[in-house]
């Protein structure tokens, strides 16, 4: 039986109300037309906007009559709500009048931070209106200033460098806990040696959470989370799920996050996990290349896991066999990027040169087969990355600014394992670039190869492409339509018979589920049609959407995954998104899936409710050394 969030699960009944409502909507509107008065530009399609026109106001009208119907629609929906104005979408995010402020001293620095319901960045006059903005805002604390001012690159009585405004604004709205943030130049006081900064911000609800409970079996999850503890900026959530099957009824899981340690962007990482077939405690310190300018990067850290792995089956199995893997791992890696030199102050060269060695140290105590020792993994690379973003919304979100990542990656790898049986060679090359354009919309691609060498047999290698394209956005009045699509293809060459690919989910069929589904090689195709509807229930913004999804499996170096016949799944959802809140995506689904393996107990049709994201950007910044990955 599919579960939802306990409070939100009255949700799917309103949608496909709201649904059913707008069709109704629409009908009306075909066979009385009403004329209706130009309120937007005369560019504007307006065709368009009086049948986006016509199914609000027939909405509107149902909401006032004193019926049943009309309370709940007046309790569900939000007619006033205005669209948040865009500024620069359009344009890419180093904006050429900062380069006019290269280098001067930075006399004055202002910041304001906004609590999250009824506040604008773009309109800081705009206050809360209602009881339920200003209830929710009572419950919050605001980030602290000096904790947006530790994210800044420029300070106060320094030159301000080249990229400073742009990458602050960038990470800004990148922290988690933040919504949006503007960073503006006091053009009115600016001199030709001084600057004036006003930074203002909007922090989302940070207290949230989600849970589920499937009554029939009584089992039930409930997570709760912080993602700025009394507004410093520390990230604290917890699991906890009851009345499981086996072999316990109950499992738990903890997180801890410090970001930016006292102004060294240095973030520290704490889990505990303890599930029935995975465990994990771990803590890292480490630092990213969050910055284009930023110049060292490292990271250090110790983990013990024990994990259940799934074991190559045989064609007469009906039951998946597994083994558990036990280890502690010591990790530490140090990073360095080289910049080109720039002879022109005005302009600063986004090309890189980066150097990185990493240090692996695993220990196994629990082994299910012989292809497990225990070894030290040195390893050391270099790579090129040119990197810089645009802006734009309703990509992946539901109308606030996101920060899309272009450029281009090549990265050489090589290593070294030193184990108790047998020593190795690694190697491991990739490239990625990405494209990006209103009128085009968004491109990339990844090609990746990896591979140990023992003895002058290569083994545990895997190739890996990938390409995902968004199309640009097309809009009907305050409806908004994007397309996406993702291929990707995974081949495993002399992989260990323990080492196997799925197709469940995010790894190729979105609601598919199979322990006995495996292989050496995938490719798989995924197709979105993504609605963004201008309702809001309860605050939370609306989405359609239509997807397909394919995904070849085979098994064997020389096999094609396209000589299998491929598994399928087509569906229809909505999801709902408050961007103001810590709540994740709420997502329910309706998915067919013609062709099922044998001995599951999945059926044709699945009704269920999701958060995890299917589609995501992919940065081209330059991360740690690491043996290709193969899952």
């Amino acid at each position: 039986m599919p579960y939802l969030h306990p409070t939100f699960r009255f949700l799917p009944l309103a949608c496909l109300l709201c649904m059913l409502l707008l069709c109704i909507g629409v009908c009306q509107g075909q066979e009385q037309p009403q004329d209706t008065v130009q309120t937007q530009p005369a560019f504007q399609d307006s065709v368009q906007q009086s049948f986006n026109a016509r199914i609000i106001e027939n909405l509107k009208q149902m909401s006032e009559r004193k019926t049943i119907m009309g309370k709940l629609l007046r309790a569900l929906l939000d007619f006033d709500r205005k669209e948040e104005e865009a500024f620069g979408m359009d344009a890419e995010l180093i904006r050429k009048e900062y380069e006019l402020h290269n280098y001067k001293v930075v006399r004055r620095i202002d910041i304001l931070t906004l609590d999250p319901f009824g506040y604008s960045i773009n309109d800081t006059s705009r206050v809360p209106r209602n009881f339920f903005e200003k209830a929710g805002n009572s419950l919050h604390i605001k980030t602290g200033r000096g904790q947006v001012r530790n994210k800044l690159l420029f300070r106060k009585m320094e030159r301000l460098e080249p990229l400073a405004l742009v990458e602050s604004e960038r990470l800004l709205r990148q922290t988690r806990h933040i919504l949006d943030a503007r960073i503006i130049v006091n053009e009115e006081t600016t001199t030709n040696d001084s600057v004036d900064v006003f930074v203002v911000t909007r922090d989302i609800f940070s207290l949230g959470g989600s849970g589920s409970y499937t009554p029939s079996s009584g089992k039930g999850r409930v997570t709760l989370r912080e993602l700025n503890f009394l507004g410093q900026g520390h990230q604290v959530e917890g699991t906890y799920k009851f009345n499981l099957n086996r072999p316990r009824p109950w499992e738990v899981a903890g997180f801890y996050t410090v970001e930016n340690i006292g102004r060294t962007y240095i973030t520290a990482d704490l889990a505990y996990v303890d599930e029935n077939y995975y465990k994990e405690k771990s803590f890292f310190l480490r630092r990213d290349f969050f910055s284009l300018n930023t110049k060292y990067a490292g990271a250090v850290g110790a983990s013990w896991i024990e994990e259940r792995l799934l074991l190559p089956s045989a064609p007469e199995d009906t039951v998946a066999r597994f083994g558990n893997v036990g280890y502690t791992q010591q990790d530490a890696w140090l990073g360095r990027t080289l910049k080109f030199k720039s002879y022109n102050l005005g302009y600063e060269p986004r090309g890189r040169i980066i150097l990185g060695a990493r240090v692996i140290n695993t220990n196994y105590s629990i082994t299910p087969t012989e292809n497990f020792q225990d070894n030290t993994l040195m390893m050391g690379s270099v790579g090129y990355s040119i990197r810089k973003y645009y802006k734009d919304r309703y990509i992946f979100g539901f109308g606030r600014t996101e920060d899309i990542p272009v450029g281009t990656l090549f990265s050489v790898t090589g290593g070294y394992q030193d184990g108790d049986i047998w020593d190795r060679r690694y190697f491991g090359t990739s490239l990625s670039f990405a494209k990006y354009g209103t009128n085009f919309g968004y491109l990339y691609s990844r090609v990746g190869y990896g591979t140990f060498i023992r003895d002058d047999r290569w083994e545990q290698g895997v190739l890996d492409v990938e390409t995902l394209f968004i199309t640009r956005l097309a809009e009907w009045g305050n409806w908004k339509l994007r397309h996406y699509l993702l291929g990707r293809g995974t081949l495993g060459i002399n992989r260990n018979p323990e080492e196997l690919l799925s197709i469940d989910n995010e790894s190729g069929v979105r609601g598919f589920r199979s322990d006995l589904v495996r292989g050496t090689r995938r490719a798989s195709f995924n197709y979105e049609a993504n609605l963004f509807t201008p309702l809001s229930l309860l605050g939370f913004r609306l989405a359609t959407f239509v997807y397909a999804d394919l995904a070849w499996l085979s098994v064997g170096n020389q096999s094609s995954p396209f000589q299998e016949k491929p598994y399928r799944s087509y569906g229809i959802g909505f999801r709902f998104r408050n961007e103001f809140t810590s709540f994740s995506t709420i997502q329910i689904t309706l998915g067919y899936y013609p062709q099922l393996p044998p001995s599951s107990n999945m059926r044709d049709f699945r009704l269920y409710e999701s958060s995890a994201p299917f589609y995501d950007f992919r940065n081209f910044e330059f991360g740690r050394p690491g043996v290709a990955e193969f899952y």
